[in-house]
């Protein structure tokens, strides 16, 4: 049976799954990295455009919307007497150089670019984070460098955009390996449930095609931009439980040593 078989049975059937533990672990190896892929694309996609759209977007407000500033020993200064807010689609700008916006202020608000005071916030889903002005190492900055230098990063888009999403496809490779190793520690467990002794490697296996089913329907959920509250342990209970599923059809077929 080929992978793309394979992860289509390995979304209902554990009496497939079990037929998988003596396989080839380069096999296994390369099944793991298939549904690593499929699992990226969502936010790989979502990244690229917010990227590509995100610095023409900004560098337009920053020239067209939002007043000449100075940034200037970690402090922004301008001639605004109160805090200025503009709406770009979906993403919000924030311009506050009187000190009345704070950090905690808007580190709820979902999709906010803020200059304030000492500090630029970026909000998004809940969480934000902070970056001083003094960590930018540079006494002076306007509001004209900071366009010329958005400029410059534009046109480094080509060569930053395939960089990035090398890295998270990378990372979520490492993330999921590490995952399927754990499932499979658990599996160890398990595994007394059904009165049966199975090798850590076959259970690697069955774990590597166990984790389709939560991976491919959060999948589905990042691509359609919706939360699911406890994620993370509905992820690991589907898991677990059609790694149990699997063992018992391994009892009942009888096909492990």
């Amino acid at each position: 049976m080929n992978i793309f078989k394979q992860l289509i049975v390995s979304l209902y059937s554990p009496k497939d799954i079990a037929t998988f533990q003596h396989q080839g672990i380069g096999k296994t190896i390369l099944y793991v990295f298939l549904l690593v892929l499929i699992s990226v694309l969502p936010s790989v996609y979502y990244f690229n455009t917010s990227m590509t759209s995100g610095f023409t977007t900004i560098k337009e407000t920053l020239e067209k919307e939002l007043p000449s500033f100075t940034i200037e020993n970690g402090e922004l200064t301008s001639a605004e007497t109160s805090p200025i807010t503009v709406n770009k689609g979906d993403l919000t700008f924030i311009f506050d150089s009187t000190g009345t916006v704070t950090q905690q202020e808007i580190a709820q608000d979902n999709n906010t670019i803020a200059f304030l005071k000492n500090e630029w916030v970026y909000a998004a889903a809940g969480q934000s984070q902070s970056f001083a002005y003094t960590m930018m190492g540079i006494t002076t900055i306007t509001d004209k460098d900071l366009s010329n230098f958005l400029s410059s990063m534009e046109s480094m888009l080509p060569v930053m955009v395939p960089v990035t999403d090398a890295f998270i496809y990378l990372f979520s490779s490492a993330m999921k390996f590490i995952e399927v190793s754990l499932l499979a520690l658990f599996g160890l467990l398990l595994q007394s449930m059904v009165n049966k002794t199975i090798q850590y490697r076959h259970l690697w296996r069955l774990s590597a095609y166990c984790v389709t089913l939560p991976t491919i329907f959060f999948t589905i959920m990042e691509s359609v931009k919706t939360i699911v509250p406890g994620g993370l342990m509905i992820h690991w209970f589907v898991a677990l439980i059609m790694l149990m599923l699997t063992l018992k059809e391994i009892i009942t077929q009888d096909v492990l040593d």
